[in-house]
This record gives structure tokens, C-alpha cells and sequence, in this order.
């Protein structure tokens, strides 16, 4: 069983350095008063969510030989009104440029379908709190 660990330090205000591994992140509040130096934990969770699915499915559109010249995720999530504030739904948009990858759509979906379904924990997590979405938009 994998074990992750993350050390998170207060530096000021409502600014928090986490260490991940080798790598450190600034997180801020959304209510901090200081000048902007990183993304809030609600925004990081998506990041985690579009990062976790956007390497499976650059991996699976590779073994299924999708050819692309560029790939992006976008996430959109609608935040309750009330305390806790949370996100009531997720929508994914995944972008891929290239002609070759708008003739292969119904791989290019499968790699999403399979993403989402089996194997981004991420969004596994995540679904059992509200509802994922996606969309998947082709450009030249």
C-alpha cells in the first residue's frame, strides 16, 4: 500500500507552504489580505483532478495511437453558497488539437471514459460527492 505524505507550514496571514516530496506549493486563502501568492486548496483540488486525468488520458490516447499536437483539461466547479463552502458539480473540458485526433474521436472519448471511470482516483474521490461532467471539444 502506497503511502503519500504532505507537510503543510504556516508562513503568514493565511498563507501555507506545503511540501510535497522535492516540491513545495503556496496555498492562500481566498480571504487573506496580502498580495496574491497561490492558489486557494479549493482550486488545487481540481488541479489535482485535471492533472490525474489528463495523464491517463494522454496514456491511453497514446497506446491507442491518437495522434495530437496539444491536449489541455478545463474544470469548472460550482461552489455552494453555504458554509462549508464545497463544490456541488465538476464540469471537465478536454481540448486536443490536431487533425489526426478529430478523426480518432471515439477513441479520444474512450480514453476520457476510462479515465474517469477506472482509473483517476481523483475523480473517484471526488464523484462520490458530486456529480463529474465533461465535454470534449477538437481544434485545428
Amino acid at each position: 500500500m502506497a503511502l503519500h505524505k504532505v507537510r503543510t507550514k504556516w508562513v503568514e496571514d493565511l498563507i501555507f507552504d506545503s511540501h510535497i516530496g522535492e516540491s513545495t506549493i503556496r496555498v492562500q486563502g481566498s480571504i487573506s489580505d496580502a498580495p496574491r501568492q497561490g492558489p486557494g486548496p479549493k482550486a488545487l483540488l481540481l488541479t489535482s483532478l485535471t492533472g490525474c486525468t489528463g495523464m491517463d488520458v494522454v496514456s491511453l490516447m497514446n497506446k491507442m495511437r491518437v495522434k495530437y499536437e496539444a491536449f489541455d483539461v478545463f474544470a469548472e466547479a460550482e461552489l455552494t453558497d453555504e458554509h462549508p463552502k464545497n463544490y456541488k458539480s465538476i464540469h471537465l473540458t478536454y481540448v486536443i488539437k490536431g487533425e489526426k485526433a478529430k478523426s480518432k474521436a471515439d477513441k479520444v472519448k474512450k480514453s476520457v471514459d476510462l479515465s474517469l471511470d477506472k482509473y483517476c482516483g481523483v475523480a473517484f474521490m471526488l464523484r462520490k460527492h458530486c456529480p463529474i461532467t465533461y465535454d470534449i471539444k477538437f481544434i485545428n
